[in-house]
Formats: structure tokens, C-alpha cells, sequence
């Protein structure tokens, strides 16, 4: 069995192939996607790394086998989707108990970089039949943390709400753009390239703004629909400068949900936002119950992950290489995805 793990180095390493026990499921990975996260991981900036268990949360596999005493029998032959943490029912507040995402974790061996896993029966959801396996790869980890950004902590998942989507580009920004234009809310993107932001609105943005443009802030406020001039929400995965640019736009008791902090570790809080009864609210990835709403919401609006670029094989060192280095350099738009078994192979359309 192939898996992929690292250090500063990627490592290609023959395993044997695992079995099912009892209440368990063994998924043969037809691909699986990077995060920023694994990014982060080989510069040593993630908690509990584990540099001897497979690589990535994401995946799209097949049932193979399920163990002994599993409810889950049903599953074999179907595709399905990894959820990408553990530990996190159905709280709405927050875990409730320890919780971590898989994929170079020191509480877990499962990871998404191999040929074979085998996850509890409860760690999965039936992939949209609609989606092509990279797509489904696509969607675990991103889908989960804007989900919870948007539809949990923001509270403005309602239509006509006007929502701001900063760093448009990510997995998680784009996902949210989709989540928000399928509710009927009116989004807006920035970004430092314009050609995201022409994507971006081809995806339903109301408009975009360079971050790059030092009054941006202002031609975003020119954007806003007359009869609702201000923004409901941002959703923001990179911090900065963030509150000065947004606490004159946003209405009284308006919500700002972050989901990362990529541009620094802190951000000033104003007192202008205070008086503004402007609320900031943490947000991570979600709950088990929060994966399920998810998979249905994307099922029942037909929505299609983003993939920026797939490459094939997890023993094709280079290529996968060059997906850190997208996400290094920002050159991605949407998710990057390692197809692990070939449309020959298992004769069907990734």
C-alpha cells in the first residue's frame, strides 16, 4: 500500500494494506486535496504534527470492506467522502472534547495521502453522485470551516443579506461564495489579482475589490446596493488590517467571522467597532452534524467545489511539489488535488 508522508521532504513509503474492524470501513482513496494547513504543517506552524502518519484530510474514496459489527454494509461499492476531523459531535458552541483534524496528526494514523484507509463507519457521508471524484476530494475541510463561518457564526445566511468574502481564491473563501450566493445573499470579494475577481463575479459576486488599492475599503462602500448600504457579515480567513477597513461599512451589530489569520497571528480590535456593537467571532472547522447539513446543502443546490489543478499519483514527488508551491506563491484558484487511482483503472469519470 502507497502512502505519503513528510518532513521537510516528501517520503513515499509501502505499508501493508489494513483491514476493517469491528464498526469500521476500509475506502479505497480515489483522491484526495490540499489545504493550507498542510502548507503550515512542514514549516512546523500546526499543533500534534506527526511526521510518520499519512498526509491530508481530504478525500474521495470507494468502500471496499466494512468489518464486523458495522451498520454500514450498504456502503460497499459507493463513493464516499472522508469527514476531515474527529472529535466534534454536535455542539454548536464548540468541540466537546479534544478534537483535531486528521492527516499528519499524532492522535491518528488515518490520512488521506494513501491507497487504503480505514475510518469508523460514522466518518462518512455518500458523496454527491453529481460531482466528479476531484470535485468531492474538493470539498471536506473547506466546505466544513465556511460552512460554520457563514451559516453558524455569521448568522446572516439569509437572503439580501450583504456578505463580504475577503482572499477570494482559497478553497474556503470560494466555498463560502458559493454557500452565500445559493442562499440568495448579495457577495462581494476581495482579492489581490483581478482575474480571481473576475471569477469570482462569473461565480455570482455582486462585485470585487483589489486589496491591493489603499482605498479599497471606499470602493467597496460605492458597490452596496442603495436601499442597504452597508455589509451583514465578513467572512475572513486572513486578519491585518481587517477592522479598519470594515467597521465603517458594516451595520450596527454587525458580525465579522473569522476562520484564519494568514496575514498575522494578531489584529487590532478598535474601539470605533466597539461603539458599533460590532461582534467577532472565532471559527474553526465544525461538528460532525455540521459535515452532514453541509454534504445535504451542497447536494440539494448542485454545487460544484472548485478545482484549480489535479495532478496524478501519489508517488509523483515533483507535481506534488508544485502544489505546495501554488499554495506558497497564491496561484490557485479553488482546491488542489492528487487523483490517486486513474479513470482507466476504476473506469469512471474523475
Amino acid at each position: 500500500m502507497t502512502v505519503l508522508t513528510s518532513h521537510l521532504s516528501l517520503q513515499f513509503n509501502n505499508n501493508p494494506k489494513p483491514a476493517a474492524g469491528p464498526g469500521e470501513l476500509l475506502v479505497r482513496l480515489h483522491a484526495a486535496a490540499l489545504n493550507h494547513r498542510d502548507h503550515f504543517q512542514r514549516q512546523h506552524l500546526y499543533p500534534a504534527i506527526s511526521f510518520e502518519h499519512p498526509l491530508f484530510a481530504d478525500g474521495c474514496g470507494v468502500v471496499e470492506a466494512a468489518g464486523p459489527k458495522t451498520s454500514s454494509s450498504f456502503l460497499i461499492g459507493k463513493r464516499v467522502i472522508l469527514t476531515p476531523s474527529r472529535g466534534w459531535d454536535s455542539a454548536p458552541e464548540g468541540p466537546e472534547g479534544a478534537f483535531f483534524t486528521i492527516g499528519a496528526h499524532t492522535g491518528t494514523d488515518c490520512g488521506t495521502a494513501q491507497d487504503y484507509v480505514v475510518v469508523p463507519e460514522t466518518e462518512v457521508e455518500l458523496a454527491p453522485e453529481y460531482l466528479t471524484t476531484a470535485e468531492a476530494a474538493a470539498l471536506p475541510l473547506v466546505g466544513l470551516t465556511a460552512w460554520r463561518a457563514f451559516v453558524t457564526k455569521s448568522g446572516n445566511a439569509l437572503p439580501g443579506r450583504n456578505i463580504l468574502v475577503t482572499g477570494i481564491g482559497g478553497g474556503v473563501a470560494l466555498a463560502a461564495l458559493q454557500f452565500a450566493v445559493a442562499v440568495g445573499c448579495n457577495v462581494y470579494v476581495t482579492s489581490g489579482s483581478p482575474a480571481k475577481l473576475e471569477r469570482a463575479k462569473e461565480m455570482g459576486a455582486k462585485g470585487g475589490v483589489s486589496y491591493r488599492d489603499a482605498d479599497w475599503n471606499k470602493k467597496l462602500a460605492a458597490m452596496l446596493p442603495r436601499d442597504r448600504p452597508y455589509l451583514d457579515a465578513v467572512i475572513d480567513g486572513a486578519g491585518g488590517d481587517l477592522m479598519a477597513r470594515v467597521t465603517k461599512l458594516l451595520k450596527l451589530g454587525g458580525i465579522v467571522s473569522m476562520y484564519g489569520m494568514t496575514v498575522s497571528p494578531k489584529m487590532d480590535w478598535l474601539m470605533s467597532a466597539v461603539m458599533r456593537n460590532i461582534e467577532l467571532r472565532g471559527s474553526t472547522m465544525g461538528s460532525r452534524k455540521e459535515f452532514k447539513d453541509m454534504v445535504a446543502f451542497v447536494r440539494e443546490h448542485q454545487i460544484r467545489p472548485v478545482v484549480s489543478r489535479v495532478v496524478k499519483g501519489l508517488d509523483n514527488m515533483s507535481e506534488i511539489e508544485g502544489l505546495y508551491e501554488d499554495i506558497r506563491e497564491g496561484r490557485q484558484f479553488g482546491k488542489l488535488v492528487i487523483e490517486i487511482v486513474s479513470d482507466e483503472k476504476r473506469g469512471a469519470k474523475l
